[in-house]
């Protein structure tokens, strides 16, 4: 029985994972670990970032911290789309604007809006007609597609020291869903305690 218990309180303690702030529990979520390893072509760069996307209706929050860059960032953007998930390189589509420039450890917060032509890059918006519909359309399913990676340059890397690939991320269950779980585990610790020592 406390095996049980212990194994529930584990899966529940693994899905509750930070989102974004503004972001709806149900809002399609995405995340990318980014590394060096994973630069085209890879190095040995030490920083990491654990990138956060939330497509939430119209808009895209991005939330993500950064730190131990061999050099001082110089800009950071969403890539898409590859011809092949997980592989190649791709445009610039959403250039992360006011980014923190010049450090080698940071976090960065954003929402863009997704009906705006302006949150795109202009090439990018070009290559999907011009409008801020067919770019977001393109950046949606590239994501879905694991086409899509977000990217940090830096001074010591300027092609990008480190990079990640946007895959889904599980649900963060909502408030109902924690307040039966918790009834249910209190109800079978209460009932664990009622039953006579064997």
């Amino acid at each position: 029985m406390k095996r049980v218990l212990s194994v529930l309180a584990l899966a529940a303690a693994s899905s509750a994972i930070a989102m974004p702030a503004g972001a709806a529990p149900n809002d399609p979520t995405y995340r990318a670990v980014a590394s060096g390893a994973l630069e085209s072509p890879p190095n040995a760069s030490p920083g990491t970032s654990l990138v956060t996307i939330d497509l939430g209706g119209k808009q895209m929050m991005v939330d993500l911290p950064f730190r131990d860059l061999d050099g001082t960032t110089t800009g950071a953007h969403v890539h898409c789309c590859t011809s092949t998930a997980f592989t190649g390189t791709a445009p610039v589509a959403i250039p992360f604007t006011d980014f923190p420039t010049g450090v080698h450890a940071g976090s960065y917060s954003k929402s863009f809006a997704l009906g705006d032509e302006m949150s795109y890059d202009p090439a990018f918006l070009s290559a999907h007609g011009g409008t801020a519909q067919g770019a977001a359309s393109a950046l949606v399913d590239g994501i879905d597609a694991n086409e899509a990676y977000v990217n940090l340059h830096t001074s010591a890397y300027p092609d990008g020291e480190i990079r990640g690939w946007l895959v889904a991320a599980p649900p963060v269950p909502e408030t109902a869903e924690w307040s039966m779980l918790a009834v249910g585990l209190a109800g079978l610790m209460w009932m664990s305690r009622k039953r006579p020592a064997a």
